[in-house]
Protein backbone atom coordinates (compact mmCIF):
# COMPACT_ATOMS: atom_id res chain seq x y z
CA UNK A 1 0.00 0.00 0.00
CA UNK A 2 1.34 3.41 -0.92
CA UNK A 3 2.20 5.76 1.94
CA UNK A 4 -0.34 8.37 0.82
CA UNK A 5 -3.16 5.80 0.64
CA UNK A 6 -2.15 4.43 4.04
CA UNK A 7 -2.31 7.90 5.60
CA UNK A 8 -5.67 8.63 3.94
CA UNK A 9 -7.06 5.34 5.22
CA UNK A 10 -5.76 6.13 8.70
CA UNK A 11 -7.31 9.61 8.67
CA UNK A 12 -10.61 8.17 7.40
CA UNK A 13 -10.53 5.64 10.24
CA UNK A 14 -9.93 8.34 12.84
CA UNK A 15 -12.67 10.47 11.32
CA UNK A 16 -15.09 7.53 11.50
CA UNK A 17 -14.20 6.96 15.15
CA UNK A 18 -14.74 10.63 15.97
CA UNK A 19 -18.10 10.60 14.15
CA UNK A 20 -19.18 7.49 16.05
CA UNK A 21 -18.12 9.07 19.36
CA UNK A 22 -20.04 12.23 18.47
CA UNK A 23 -23.17 10.20 17.67
CA UNK A 24 -22.80 8.31 20.96
CA UNK A 25 -22.48 11.60 22.86
CA UNK A 26 -25.61 12.99 21.14
CA UNK A 27 -27.52 9.81 21.93
CA UNK A 28 -26.44 10.10 25.58
CA UNK A 29 -27.72 13.69 25.64
CA UNK A 30 -31.12 12.52 24.39
CA UNK A 31 -31.19 9.79 27.07
CA UNK A 32 -29.12 11.33 29.86
CA UNK A 33 -30.05 8.92 32.64
CA UNK A 34 -27.00 6.89 33.58
CA UNK A 35 -27.96 6.24 37.18
CA UNK A 36 -31.07 5.88 39.31
CA UNK A 37 -33.70 8.59 39.08
CA UNK A 38 -33.43 10.96 42.06
CA UNK A 39 -36.08 13.53 41.14
CA UNK A 40 -39.39 13.21 39.32
CA UNK A 41 -41.22 16.35 38.15
CA UNK A 42 -44.89 16.16 37.12
CA UNK A 43 -47.79 18.50 36.41
CA UNK A 44 -47.66 21.43 33.97
CA UNK A 45 -44.44 20.41 32.23
CA UNK A 46 -43.43 19.74 28.62
CA UNK A 47 -43.53 16.31 26.96
CA UNK A 48 -41.54 14.65 29.73
CA UNK A 49 -39.10 11.77 29.40
CA UNK A 50 -41.12 9.03 31.07
CA UNK A 51 -44.69 7.77 30.96
CA UNK A 52 -47.47 7.59 33.54
CA UNK A 53 -47.35 6.40 37.12
CA UNK A 54 -47.11 2.63 37.37
CA UNK A 55 -48.98 1.67 40.58
CA UNK A 56 -47.17 -1.68 40.72
CA UNK A 57 -43.61 -0.36 40.34
CA UNK A 58 -43.86 3.24 41.59
CA UNK A 59 -44.79 2.04 45.06
CA UNK A 60 -43.76 5.08 47.13
CA UNK A 61 -45.42 7.54 44.76
CA UNK A 62 -48.58 5.41 44.66
CA UNK A 63 -48.72 5.23 48.46
CA UNK A 64 -48.39 9.01 48.62
CA UNK A 65 -51.40 9.27 46.24
CA UNK A 66 -49.46 10.76 43.30
CA UNK A 67 -51.06 10.60 39.87
CA UNK A 68 -49.56 11.66 36.54
CA UNK A 69 -49.69 10.79 32.85
CA UNK A 70 -46.13 11.90 32.12
CA UNK A 71 -43.11 13.09 34.06
CA UNK A 72 -39.62 14.50 33.63
CA UNK A 73 -36.98 12.63 35.59
CA UNK A 74 -33.45 13.59 36.65
CA UNK A 75 -30.61 11.41 37.78
CA UNK A 76 -27.49 12.76 39.49
CA UNK A 77 -25.69 13.39 36.19
CA UNK A 78 -28.63 15.33 34.73
CA UNK A 79 -28.75 17.60 37.79
CA UNK A 80 -24.97 18.03 37.71
CA UNK A 81 -25.15 19.05 34.03
CA UNK A 82 -27.19 22.17 34.93
CA UNK A 83 -25.39 25.37 36.06
CA UNK A 84 -24.42 25.01 39.71
CA UNK A 85 -24.87 27.47 42.58
CA UNK A 86 -23.34 27.44 46.06
CA UNK A 87 -24.89 28.87 49.24
CA UNK A 88 -23.71 28.97 52.85
CA UNK A 89 -26.63 29.09 55.30
CA UNK A 90 -26.54 28.53 59.04
CA UNK A 91 -28.37 25.25 59.58
CA UNK A 92 -30.80 24.60 62.40
CA UNK A 93 -29.38 21.16 63.12
CA UNK A 94 -26.00 22.27 64.49
CA UNK A 95 -26.20 26.10 64.37
CA UNK A 96 -23.22 26.18 61.97
CA UNK A 97 -22.71 27.49 58.46
CA UNK A 98 -22.39 24.81 55.79
CA UNK A 99 -21.79 25.03 52.06
CA UNK A 100 -24.58 23.57 49.94
CA UNK A 101 -24.41 23.35 46.16
CA UNK A 102 -26.57 22.27 43.26
CA UNK A 103 -28.65 23.76 40.44
CA UNK A 104 -31.17 26.53 40.99
CA UNK A 105 -34.59 24.98 41.50
CA UNK A 106 -36.06 27.36 38.91
CA UNK A 107 -33.55 26.03 36.35
CA UNK A 108 -34.62 22.47 37.11
CA UNK A 109 -38.26 23.44 36.52
CA UNK A 110 -37.33 25.22 33.28
CA UNK A 111 -35.47 22.10 32.08
CA UNK A 112 -38.77 20.18 32.19
CA UNK A 113 -40.31 22.46 29.55
CA UNK A 114 -42.68 24.08 32.05
CA UNK A 115 -43.98 27.50 31.00
CA UNK A 116 -42.03 29.55 33.54
CA UNK A 117 -42.15 32.96 31.84
CA UNK A 118 -44.78 35.68 32.13
CA UNK A 119 -47.75 35.64 32.32
CA UNK A 120 -47.65 32.10 33.75
CA UNK A 121 -48.29 31.90 37.49
CA UNK A 122 -46.98 28.62 38.84
CA UNK A 123 -46.82 27.00 42.25
CA UNK A 124 -44.43 24.16 42.93
CA UNK A 125 -45.36 21.38 45.34
CA UNK A 126 -42.15 20.00 46.87
CA UNK A 127 -42.43 16.49 48.30
CA UNK A 128 -39.92 14.59 50.46
CA UNK A 129 -39.49 10.83 50.70
CA UNK A 130 -41.23 10.76 54.10
CA UNK A 131 -44.32 12.43 52.61
CA UNK A 132 -43.62 15.94 53.98
CA UNK A 133 -44.82 18.42 51.35
CA UNK A 134 -44.90 22.19 50.97
CA UNK A 135 -46.19 24.41 48.18
CA UNK A 136 -44.13 27.43 47.14
CA UNK A 137 -44.87 29.99 44.42
CA UNK A 138 -42.34 29.99 41.59
CA UNK A 139 -41.86 33.72 42.22
CA UNK A 140 -40.72 32.91 45.78
CA UNK A 141 -38.46 30.09 44.55
CA UNK A 142 -36.77 32.69 42.38
CA UNK A 143 -36.78 35.44 45.02
CA UNK A 144 -35.07 33.26 47.62
CA UNK A 145 -32.89 31.51 45.00
CA UNK A 146 -33.78 27.99 46.08
CA UNK A 147 -31.37 25.33 44.94
CA UNK A 148 -31.75 21.59 44.62
CA UNK A 149 -28.76 20.83 46.81
CA UNK A 150 -26.81 17.71 45.83
CA UNK A 151 -23.67 18.43 47.89
CA UNK A 152 -23.05 19.42 51.51
CA UNK A 153 -19.57 20.74 52.34
CA UNK A 154 -18.26 19.39 49.04
CA UNK A 155 -19.63 15.86 49.42
CA UNK A 156 -22.77 14.26 47.94
CA UNK A 157 -25.61 14.42 50.49
CA UNK A 158 -26.37 10.85 51.62
CA UNK A 159 -29.71 9.13 51.76
CA UNK A 160 -30.39 8.72 55.47
CA UNK A 161 -29.01 12.19 56.11
CA UNK A 162 -30.49 15.28 54.45
CA UNK A 163 -30.34 13.92 50.92
CA UNK A 164 -29.72 12.87 48.38
CA UNK A 165 -31.53 16.10 47.39
CA UNK A 166 -32.57 19.09 49.45
CA UNK A 167 -34.69 22.05 48.28
CA UNK A 168 -33.08 24.86 50.26
CA UNK A 169 -32.15 28.55 50.24
CA UNK A 170 -29.51 30.71 51.90
CA UNK A 171 -31.61 31.86 54.87
CA UNK A 172 -28.77 34.10 56.11
CA UNK A 173 -29.16 36.39 53.09
CA UNK A 174 -32.80 37.37 53.67
CA UNK A 175 -33.87 39.68 56.51
CA UNK A 176 -37.47 38.43 56.57
CA UNK A 177 -36.28 34.85 57.07
CA UNK A 178 -33.63 35.81 59.62
CA UNK A 179 -36.35 37.39 61.78
CA UNK A 180 -37.69 33.89 62.48
CA UNK A 181 -36.20 31.55 65.09
CA UNK A 182 -33.53 29.30 63.59
CA UNK A 183 -35.81 26.28 64.05
CA UNK A 184 -38.45 27.88 61.79
CA UNK A 185 -36.27 29.19 58.96
CA UNK A 186 -36.30 26.04 56.83
CA UNK A 187 -39.94 24.93 57.14
CA UNK A 188 -40.38 25.43 53.39
CA UNK A 189 -37.19 23.51 52.55
CA UNK A 190 -37.88 19.76 52.46
CA UNK A 191 -34.80 17.56 52.63
CA UNK A 192 -35.01 14.13 51.07
CA UNK A 193 -36.70 15.81 48.09
CA UNK A 194 -37.77 13.31 45.44
CA UNK A 195 -40.84 14.75 43.70
CA UNK A 196 -42.02 18.15 42.48
CA UNK A 197 -45.39 18.99 40.95
CA UNK A 198 -45.74 22.08 38.78
CA UNK A 199 -49.19 23.55 39.39
CA UNK A 200 -50.92 26.35 37.48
Amino acid sequence: MKKRNFLAAGLFGLSSLALAASKKKKAAACHPETGPVLLTVTGAIGNGNRGPLDPALDQMMAKQKLQFSRAHTFDFAALAALPQTSIKPTLEYDNKQHELSGPLLADVIAATGAMTGKPATLDILLRAIDGYAVQVALTDLRKYRYIVATHLDGKPIPLGGLGPLWAVYDADRFADIMERPLSARFALCPWGLYHMEVKT
